[in-house]
């Protein structure tokens, strides 16, 4: 049953006072007079913060010992979570006057920007938050000055992406997620360089999101050698999608890192050659190589695969063999290690995630504006990702039993 809420008495006359003298209807007409009654209260702080300054009340001029004095009002809107309030601001002769409840330059009493900022990283649109803010709070916000607003977070943005990262790194997920973008008066897609990593605690973190042109491996060496930059000396594994050249730029940074070629994508890539009445068969029988429990056996499914389809979907069990010591890694590991490096999951989760709050922007006006938007839309995001998983303890032992010469005491701190 639900808890009924019970006034005082001096409550209950003081809240019939108000249904009295504003006599709402409806919703709206309570929210006007809260409005109203926010207003008149901060007026009547500001008076009392000027009283206190002076040390004498309007107009009680026995108790006045100073040589300052009131010096009439300035007018000042400001914003609100209800909407904008006009406040008369008290002066005093020598502008010595530095109101604490609405400060000089303030402009803004509530959390509207942390709303829009928390609109923007969901993918709402400048002019669909300005007729939001218009319509909840009665805040006339062009699509312009939201732009604006959300532009502060810039700096921040880029203090985060060039911000130190951690020297090691159990496992790290690369992939890349891509834009429209206006340049040039031209529509251009970008990629959207995306690292997540996992660190020697088990906790995830994206190292950093790098707007470049189309996905190569050329540009992932220069992801790789920022991250290193920013004070990364190891990573233990890292999971890749099969870009070609990729295994090369790893290699060039982080010489000691395994490679484990994503399962997910290798088999999507493998079936899309295949006719779709013979989709299941072919698939069942991929899986007994991919899921085997040791690579010996995986190789002898492969064979089979090889031997039941090779003449007939050549290319599909040729990329198989060719990309075989990539495809491979995770053999080598338990089934704790196992589970998180065969697929880029974790990453493809989140750059669906950042597709998911930028659906509606087709087009975005430039790198900057794309940048904020999967920033905010980021930090939304990685807001859920609290603690560690994949039962880290047990999972941490393996680390260091395959790893122990590269992970020390100092680094598990």
């Amino acid at each position: 049953m639900a808890r009924q809420r019970k006034l005082t008495p001096e409550r209950k006359e003081f809240i019939n006072g108000l249904l009295e003298h504003y006599q709402p209807k409806d919703a709206q007409d309570v929210q006007d007079m809260l409005k109203d009654l926010l207003g008149d209260t901060l007026q009547g702080m500001l008076e009392a913060e000027m009283d206190a300054k002076l040390g004498y009340s309007k107009y009680d001029y026995k108790e006045k010992d100073t040589d300052d004095s009131r010096n009439g009002y300035s007018k000042k809107t400001v914003v609100s979570s209800m909407g904008e309030i006009d406040l008369d601001i008290p002066r005093d002769r020598k502008g010595e006057f530095d109101p604490q409840i609405v400060r000089k330059n303030q402009t803004d009493i509530s959390n509207i920007e942390d709303q829009v900022l928390s609109m923007y990283a969901k993918g709402m649109t400048t002019r669909d938050i300005s007729v939001h803010l218009q319509d909840v709070y009665g805040v006339n916000a062009s699509a312009e000055m939201i732009s604006h607003m959300t532009d502060r977070i810039l700096p921040i943005a880029k203090e985060w992406q060039n911000r130190p990262l951690e020297r090691k790194y159990a496992v790290v997920f690369m992939d890349a997620v891509h834009f429209n973008v206006r340049e040039e008066n031209r529509t251009i897609k970008k990629a959207v360089y995306v690292a997540i990593g996992i660190r020697l605690n088990g906790t995830k973190e994206v190292m950093g999101m790098w707007i470049g042109g189309n996905e190569s491996a050329r540009y992932w060496l220069g992801v790789l050698n920022e991250i290193k930059n920013r004070g990364t000396e190891d990573i233990m594994i890292v999971s890749v999608d099969g870009l070609t050249g990729f295994g090369d730029a790893i290699g060039a940074v982080f010489p000691k890192a395994e490679i484990q070629r994503c399962i997910v994508h290798q088999v999507r890539y493998t079936t899309k050659f295949v006719n779709y009445k013979d989709l299941k068969p072919f698939t069942k029988d991929l899986k007994a190589v991919y899921q085997a429990a040791t690579e010996d056996i995986a190789l002898e499914k492969l064979d089979e695969l090889e031997e039941k389809w090779g003449k007939k979907y050549t290319a599909s069990v040729a990329s198989w063999r060719n990309n075989w010591p990539q495809l491979s890694t995770f053999f080598k590991y338990p089934p704790e290690i196992r589970k998180i490096i065969y697929t880029t999951n974790s990453i493809e989760n989140f750059n669906r995630g950042l597709r998911k709050v930028t659906k509606s922007k087709a087009i975005f006006p430039s790198d900057d504006a794309l940048f904020k938007s999967i920033y905010l839309a980021m930090m939304d995001i990685t807001k859920k990702w609290t603690g560690s998983g994949w039962n880290w303890g047990q999972t941490l032992d393996q680390f260091i039993i395959y790893f122990g010469d590269r992970i020390t005491q100092d680094d598990l701190v």
